[in-house]
C-alpha cells in the first residue's frame, strides 16, 4: 500500500458518501482509511432520509459529524442520490475547495464524476464493495473494498474446550497477486536489483487501483511478499533516520 502521499502539505479531502449504497456501520474504517491519505474537510451523506432505508445512518450523524444530505425520490425505483452527489462533487471540484474526494458507493454511476476529477490531478479515492463494476474501479486513484474493513470475526472458546488454530495470513486460493507484484516490481527496481517497496505500493496502485494487501489476508504489503519467500526477499535498511524496507526477486 502506499504509505505516504509526496506533498509538502496535508490534503483536503471532501469525503461523499452515497448512503444508498453504503453501510452506516463501516463509518469507522472509512473515515481511518481515508484520513491516511489527508484532512478530512467536508463529510457529506446523501440520501433520502425519509425512508427507512437511511434510519442506520441517523446514529452516527452526529459522532461522526456528517452532514446529511436530503435528495426526494420522486420517481418510485429511480435512484436520485447519484445525481446531487455528482453535482454537489463538481461544485466543490470548481471552488477549488479540497485537493482530493473520497466517494463512497458501489454504483458504476460514478465512474464518469471519478474520471472527471482525475483529469483536473487531483487525487480521487473510493470504498465499494467487492462487485463494483471495474469500470468505477479503475477511474479512482486508489480503491478500497468495504469487505476489508469489516471486522474480522473473533473465535472463542469455553474454559477446558481444544483451541482451534486458524491460518492467519492465508491467501484466498481465488485470488493471485503475483502478477501484480511481478509488474510492480518490474516497474520499480532499481540498477542493483532491489524495488523500494514505498515506490512498489505506488505502481501497484497504478496497476490496480484496487489493490489491497488484506484482499490476499494480510495486514501488511511486507507480509504478502514475504509469504512468497522462494520468490523473493526483503531487506530492511536504516536511511536518514528511518527504516526502509526493500524487495528483490530471486528469479
Amino acid at each position: 500500500m502506499v504509505e505516504q502521499i509526496a506533498d509538502s502539505q496535508v490534503i483536503k479531502i471532501a469525503l461523499l458518501i452515497d448512503g444508498d449504497n453504503a453501510q452506516p456501520s463501516l463509518i469507522g474504517g472509512i473515515l481511518t482509511e481515508t484520513a491516511k491519505y489527508g484532512s478530512i474537510t467536508i463529510r457529506r451523506v446523501y440520501g433520502d432520509w425519509t425512508t427507512a432505508s437511511m434510519s442506520g445512518w441517523k446514529n452516527v450523524l452526529n459522532n461522526y459529524a456528517i452532514q446529511p444530505i436530503q435528495q426526494f425520490r420522486y420517481t418510485i425505483g429511480k435512484n436520485s442520490t447519484d445525481s446531487a452527489m455528482i453535482i454537489d462533487a463538481m461544485d466543490i471540484l470548481h471552488g477549488h475547495q479540497v485537493g482530493g474526494f473520497c466517494l463512497v458507493s458501489s454504483d458504476s454511476d460514478y465512474t464518469r464524476l471519478a474520471t472527471r476529477i482525475r483529469e483536473h490531478g487531483i487525487l480521487v479515492m473510493g470504498i465499494g464493495k467487492k462487485s463494483t463494476p471495474k469500470a468505477f474501479v479503475n477511474a479512482c486513484n486508489i480503491f478500497i473494498f468495504t469487505e476489508n474493513l469489516a471486522p474480522k470475526p473473533q473465535v472463542s472458546r469455553r474454559r477446558g474446550e481444544a483451541k482451534t488454530l486458524l491460518p492467519k495470513e492465508e491467501k484466498p486460493r481465488d485470488l493471485d497477486p503475483l502478477p501484480l507484484l511481478r509488474g510492480a516490481y518490474e516497474m520499480a527496481v532499481q540498477e542493483d536489483g532491489w524495488a523500494n517497496l514505498g515506490t512498489l505500493g505506488f505502481y501497484l496502485h497504478q496497476l490496480d487501483p484496487s489493490f489491497d494487501p488484506r484482499t490476499y489476508g494480510f495486514k501488511q504489503l511486507s507480509q504478502l511478499i514475504k509469504s512468497f519467500s522462494s520468490l523473493f526477499e526483503l531487506k530492511f535498511r536504516e536511511e536518514g533516520g528511518a527504516t526502509n524496507v526493500y524487495m528483490k526477486s530471486k528469479e
